[in-house]
C-alpha cells in the first residue's frame, strides 16, 4: 500500500494520534469514514456508468486480450506480410512442428515442391565501377 510497510503505518498512525490528540480523533476519523464511504460510492457509479454505456459488465471482459506485453510486432509484421497460406503454414509449425515437418517430407524423406519456406533472390551484382541505384524517397 502506497510502499509503506506494516511497522511505518503504526508509527504514522501513533504519531497522528497524537498529533490530532484525543479530542479532535472521532471528528477526524468520521470524516475518514464518510470519504471512505463516497470513494466507494463513486466507484460503484462509475462502475454502473460504464455498464450502461458500454452495454458490458466489466466482471465479463477479457482484459488478457487488452494486455500490450502480448503483442509482438515482429509477429504482427511478419504475419502481414506473408500470404495467406504462408501464415497457415507457420501456425502449423508452431502448433504441431513435427507433423508439419512430416507433411512436407515425402515417404523417403525428401523435401516435396510445396515447401512453406521463402527462397531468396540471388543478389544482383553491379559490374566493377558501377554505383548502385539511388532513391531519394526511400530514405
Amino acid at each position: 500500500m502506497f510502499g509503506i510497510n506494516t511497522p511505518e503505518l503504526i508509527i504514522i498512525v501513533v504519531l497522528a494520534v497524537l498529533v490530532i490528540g484525543p479530542t479532535r480523533l472521532p471528528g477526524y476519523l468520521d470524516k475518514l469514514k464518510n470519504l471512505i464511504r463516497e470513494v466507494r460510492r463513486m466507484a460503484s457509479g462509475a462502475r454502473e456508468t460504464i455498464k450502461e454505456e458500454a452495454g458490458v459488465d466489466i466482471d465479463d471482459i477479457d482484459w488478457k486480450k487488452y494486455d500490450p506485453r502480448q503483442y509482438d510486432p515482429r509477429r504482427i509484421i511478419r504475419e502481414a506480410l506473408l500470404d495467406d497460406d504462408d501464415v497457415d503454414a507457420l501456425n502449423s509449425l508452431k502448433t504441431a512442428p513435427a507433423a508439419a515437418i512430416a507433411s512436407m517430407m515425402g515417404k523417403d524423406g525428401d523435401k516435396q515442391d510445396h515447401s512453406p519456406v521463402a527462397v531468396e533472390p540471388d543478389p544482383v551484382r553491379l559490374a566493377e565501377g558501377q554505383r548502385a541505384p539511388f532513391d531519394v524517397e526511400a530514405t
